[in-house]
């Protein structure tokens, strides 16, 4: 019996091939989109899961505040939480703290070779997180000072094999670390990433002094991620609160002294890469938001797929209700034909779901480059995509078929031998709203891919206040950081400002497009009580670093070598001034502010200027003068000598700082690399809306064919009438019209309220015009119009004649 049901719709499917293709590839778009879609967020949501204690792992978040105002937040806090919070609080079962530093050097056949993401941390680290070991005693591992793990990777790299337990690492040409674990590389979808690990003990015979202060008593020293792990059944909230005697306890009296306060916050391991965008973040987190817009874009896309089906079967009723009739008089039960109506489904979403999985394919390279995620045919082993597949053709063979089939083999068989069958109202109002739906999603989407494209090129496009272009930027140098560097690199400085292809050249602790690394608290004027002391992002910088950005000073003036007392001034950015309590630039100029035990002179204030993305608010800043400052040497040259100046650079590099390699880039495309995930979400915003449009054409089309094609005795009476073309477009177009501005009716509220709400993120953000919407209107009315005019073109210039003889 099923046998003969497939055997009908295939032929069915045959003798109307453009319906059946219509249909076919419309299915096979949305399901491919949603496929493509679907991984892109289970990856995203991925994050953390291979972690066996992954429920139980929560990350110590701060929050200072200055004043009752809340002035920075951080993932990496204070050094004494993991210790101190271990100690006091029962339901804490183990704790790990780990220090990023940075990127070393070690050498390889007498080449320098970079090691990036190093880490300092504790032997917990490998029974808290799973980075299971290659090679090594889990409990001997970092125990001791100056010991080290290695990734695979790494080791092969360095030794070129992992059987490397009890060998020696020098690191920087100074330091030698005993290697005691190799362990698997760290999984993509993970914060963590570490190459090589230190022992945390080598971090503390570094930091503490002779009197026994060191990392592990301080409250107010920020840079370290410290992650708990909670007892089974432990809740997280009331741990958190009894942060609070343990907080007052270590450096509340403090605190109260300095007006300021800290609040500390459990974040769910498996949270934090869609969720935590703070201060010394170990690795590039992604957007809860981003990523179930992206799940709703998906719905959106298949959804309207099922309804083209729904629409096109039921606008078909007609044509196949004396087949209907034919069968229920022969014998055939209403329960027999809704399963013949479902075969059909079943075999077009078959054909579809088969399409569909070729185009993802050929997509997933461009799809990659496109998204930066990193899919690829592994997919296809992955039990969860083949369920999805599943799903969605169950899902769709019942959504897409179901009404139509009891539509169909609803028809009385009298009524429909007698030709009494006609378009039910309720059938019309059905299409009608589903084409209301599918036109309102695609207005929906295309309004937010226009606010999206406006906003990321309102970023790019804004000014700065800090001129960035041709800065070639040189990271220092990391190999020989002795004695002698401050003498080395005012030498290169000097030699390279003799070269005619640079213009300027300055060295800073920072550097335009990334965040602020030195944080510093108790700033406050001369004078004043401890209370008003405030926090401030401070920038070491020598005497070029005003000129070689361009930066605008608005009171007071730059630093200048003439001014022997310089070296004992700051310059502040307005922000900086406001928040001391000036509301002019001019009055903070020659005042002095307390700076760690040290006084500085205020000898100018500075525009505000961008020193991240917009993304992010202007922060009070300090520029501190530090004519020997070891930081980025940023290199300002022009574009027609740019090369020249890169091959100056190398030559005196290796001149000054031999046995390291040189790493430059250029800091305009750095500072865009900001954008890149804004960037990205728009691209695919932007390729799925696109696809979400096609679709919804594509069943305007087949829609518009049969609609036509049902009055086609009405156009040629009409023409024979002396209706003209025009007329009769204007009637076929009227209806559908009317539907797409009942759509814009319901997609531009919807639209506003979401586009309004993502904008949030932005510090700096464009204002919404009427135009985002209207645009976006008339596009997809021009779209519809012109996938109508196919048939009803074609319609309103037949000869009626033969309209009214085919009848």
């Amino acid at each position: 019996m099923f046998k003969n049901y497939f055997k009908i719709a295939w032929r069915n499917i045959k003798r109307h091939k453009a319906y059946s293709a219509i249909n076919i590839l419309g299915l096979a778009i949305g399901i491919a989109a949603c496929l493509l879609i679907l991984q892109y967020v289970s990856f995203e949501l991925s994050f953390e899961n291979f972690q066996v204690n992954k429920a139980s792992i929560y990350r110590v978040q701060q929050d200072r505040y200055d004043n009752g105002k809340l002035s920075t937040q951080w993932a990496a806090g204070a050094y004494a939480v993991g210790n101190s919070f271990k100690a006091a609080i029962p339901e804490i079962e183990d704790y790990v703290k780990v220090v990023d530093n940075g990127r070393v050097t070690t050498e390889v056949k007498n080449q320098p070779l970079k090691i990036e993401k190093v880490y300092f941390t504790n032997p917990s680290f490998f029974s808290i997180f799973t980075y299971p070991l290659i090679a090594g005693d889990k409990n001997t591992i970092l125990k001791e000072p100056f010991t080290a793990a290695l990734s695979e990777t790494t080791a092969k790299k360095i030794f070129g094999t992992t059987n490397v337990v009890g060998k020696t690492l020098q690191l920087n040409r100074k330091d030698n670390y005993t290697i005691n674990a190799v362990y698997k590389d760290a999984p993509v979808n993970t914060q963590l990433k570490p190459n090589l690990l230190l022992s945390y003990a080598t971090y503390l015979k570094f930091t503490t002094d002779s009197a026994g202060n060191g990392p592990e008593t301080a409250w107010e020293w920020d840079g370290c991620l410290t992650f708990l792990l909670l007892h089974k059944g432990a809740n997280p909230a009331t741990v958190e609160k009894k942060f609070i005697p343990v907080v007052e306890k270590g450096v509340g009296e403090d605190m109260k002294k300095y007006n300021a306060g800290v609040i500390y916050h459990l974040q769910p391991l498996t949270s934090i890469h869609l969720y935590s965008h703070y201060m010394m973040e170990p690795g590039e987190n992604g957007d809860g938001k981003t990523v179930y817009l992206l799940l709703a874009i998906a719905f959106f896309i298949v959804v309207i797929a099922w309804v083209n089906y729904i629409n096109l079967a039921t606008a078909r009723a007609i044509i196949r209700a004396r087949e209907v009739g034919v069968r229920k008089t022969v014998g055939s039960q209403r329960g027999q034909l809704i399963i013949q109506f479902l075969s059909e489904s079943a075999v077009l979403n078959g054909f579809a779901l088969v399409l569909a999985v070729l185009i993802v394919l050929i997509a997933i390279p461009g799809f990659n480059q496109l998204s930066g995620q990193q899919l690829s045919f592994s997919l296809f082993s992955d039990n969860n995509f083949w369920l999805a597949l599943i799903a969605l053709f169950l899902v769709g063979v019942f959504f897409s078929g179901l009404y139509p089939a009891f539509v169909l083999s609803g028809f009385k068989p009298i009524e429909v031998l007698k030709g009494k069958i006609g378009t039910t109202k309720q059938g019309a109002l059905l299409r009608k709203s589903l084409v209301v739906f599918q036109f309102a999603a695609s207005l929906f989407l295309l309004m937010g891919t226009v606010t999206v494209y406006q906003q990321i090129q309102y970023m790019r496009k804004q000014s700065l206040g800090i001129n960035i272009d041709q800065t070639l930027i040189v990271s220092p140098p990391i190999v020989g950081v002795d004695s002698t560097f401050l003498q080395n690199i005012t030498a290169f400085k000097q030699e390279l400002q003799q070269k005619s292809s640079v213009q300027n050249i300055t060295v800073s602790t920072s550097i335009p497009g990334e965040a602020v690394g030195w944080n510093a608290g108790g700033i406050k004027l001369v004078g004043q009580d401890e209370s008003k002391q405030k926090q401030y992002r401070v920038i070491g910088v020598d005497y070029d670093y005003l000129n070689t950005y361009e930066l605008k000073i608005i009171a007071g003036r730059p630093f200048d070598k003439s001014f022997g007392s310089d070296k004992h001034s700051v310059i502040f950015n307005r922000k900086g001034i406001e928040q001391l309590g000036f509301n002019k630039p001019a009055e903070a100029i020659g005042k002095k502010i307390d700076f760690w035990g040290d006084q500085y002179i205020i000898e100018g204030v500075a525009e505000n200027f961008h020193q991240q993305s917009l993304r992010e608010a202007f922060e009070p800043l300090i520029l501190r003068l530090i004519p020997d400052v070891n930081g980025s040497i940023s290199i300002k040259t022009s574009a027609a000598n740019a090369a020249q100046t890169i091959s100056s650079v190398k030559s005196e590099w290796d001149k000054f700082f031999p046995g390291n390699t040189l790493e430059y880039f250029f800091l305009d495309d750095h500072f865009d690399e900001q954008y890149k995930a804004d960037k990205r979400f728009g691209q695919v915003f932007t390729l799925f809306t696109s696809l979400a449009i096609l679709v919804a054409c594509l069943g305007l089309f087949g829609l518009a064919s049969f609609t036509t094609l049902q009055r086609t005795k009405e156009i040629g009476i009409r023409k024979v009438l002396g209706a003209s073309v025009g007329s009769i477009l204007n009637l076929l177009y009227r209806e559908f019209a009317l539907l797409l501005i009942i759509a814009f009716v319901i997609a531009t509220p919807l639209a506003w309220f979401t586009t309004s709400n993502w904008l949030q993120n932005y510090a700096f953000r464009i204002n919404l015009q009427w135009t985002y919407f209207v645009v976006p209107f008339v596009i997809i009315i021009a779209i519809a119009f012109i996938t109508v005019s196919f048939q009803s073109v074609k319609a309103a210039i037949a000869n009626p004649v033969k309209s009214l003889r085919s009848e």
